[in-house]
């Protein structure tokens, strides 16, 4: 049976009391086409330039009102090439290490990543995702009810100002991309690394946006970049917060903890519609990723028709996702995601 059957057959679907090794399971999906992954780099890459240059035409004639629409495709387009990054990071893309890293840090100039500093602390992620005693690294900071109410008052309002959506989806995402990324401190025993792959990745960059201020200018090359940067940031820090940040999530302490359902329950499966799914890279399907990260964005799909016991699990339409935004504190008694104010009614409650 050749590779393309193996893909193409479905697998019959396992029962609910039947435990299955998904590792295993999954194997057969993770083999990348090196031609469908070429493909997706120029169906990605190509328009976003096409729509960069679009904008500041518009610019330069005059109209910049209607820069902002080809400026906001290309942002989208820009949390496309971050994702195909992403796969890269996870040795998903190509078969060959060095076509995935050089691919990801090329990336990595125009989505203002330092990829192999980024691609260490996303790996600390996967590994103890939703492990209570492994926060800190490659994550939404997520405090527990207990941890929070033994804050001090300055502790719970620094907690308070993070999780406010202004700072998490507005101010953190700018300084994310454009400060933090830049001076990768607290990197522990890979700091050397992480500095040279930040200073490599802003000389990069530097070079680029040098070229592009010197052939457009230094105003229309801002009126152009900054909607697409800040616009892709927040999205990007927007998909990463509701892959993990619902109510019904999985925490649990290491003795307690499990890998596969930290991805099953862990994760959630953010059904979008089908045109947000491309722009996203099927990053929505995001308890599949967990459950094996080697399968490239573009298999995800055929995985939950194949098993299509997956497309319920952890499942969290784009109205529902809304919500979460008021989550912000893990209680372990209810074993759920809370908002500040559940937590000051339980507090309240003799």
């Amino acid at each position: 049976m050749t590779r393309q059957q193996q893909h193409s057959a479905a697998p019959p679907a396992a029962t609910s009391s039947e435990p299955r090794n998904w590792t295993r399971t999954l194997a057969p999906y993770r083999e990348p086409s090196h031609t469908r992954s070429v493909l997706e780099i120029a169906i990605t890459f190509l328009p976003f330039a096409g729509l960069w240059t679009l904008a500041w035409t518009a610019i330069h004639l005059g109209y910049w009102q209607v820069s902002l629409l080809p400026s906001l495709i290309a942002a989208g387009l820009l949390v496309r090439l971050f994702m195909i990054q992403h796969d890269c990071g996870h040795g998903a893309f190509f078969r060959h290490r060095l076509a995935n890293d050089w691919v990801g840090r090329a990336l990595g100039v125009l989505t203002l990543t330092p990829y192999d500093a980024w691609r260490r602390a996303h790996a600390i992620h996967h590994a103890g995702a939703g492990n209570l005693d492994r926060r800190g690294i490659g994550d939404i900071d997520t405090l527990t009810l207990n941890e929070y109410r033994a804050l001090t008052s300055w502790g719970r309002l620094r907690y308070r100002l993070y999780r406010n959506p202004l700072v998490m989806f507005g101010i953190g995402p700018v300084y994310l991309f454009l400060l933090r990324h830049r001076f990768p401190v607290g990197q522990g025993r890979n700091r050397r690394q992480a500095w040279i792959s930040a200073m490599a990745t802003n000389l990069a960059t530097a070079a680029l946006v040098g070229g592009l201020i010197w052939l457009v200018g230094s105003g229309p090359f801002l009126l152009v970049q900054l909607p697409i940067t800040l616009c892709a940031a927040a999205l990007g820090v927007w998909l990463f917060y509701v892959q993990h940040q619902f109510e019904e999530t999985y925490w649990a302490e290491e003795d307690e903890w499990s890998l596969n359902e930290a991805a099953l329950r862990g994760s959630s499966h953010y059904d979008l519609p089908g045109v947000l799914r491309w722009f996203t890279a099927n990053i929505g399907m995001h308890h599949i990723h967990h459950l094996s990260s080697r399968i490239p964005f573009y298999r995800l799909s055929r995985v939950l028709r194949d098993y299509p016991e997956l497309k319920g699990v952890s499942r969290l339409t784009l109205r529902q996702s809304l919500g979460c935004v008021r989550l912000a504190l893990w209680d372990e008694t209810q074993r759920r995601l809370v908002s500040f104010r559940e937590a000051r009614k339980t507090q309240k409650t003799p």
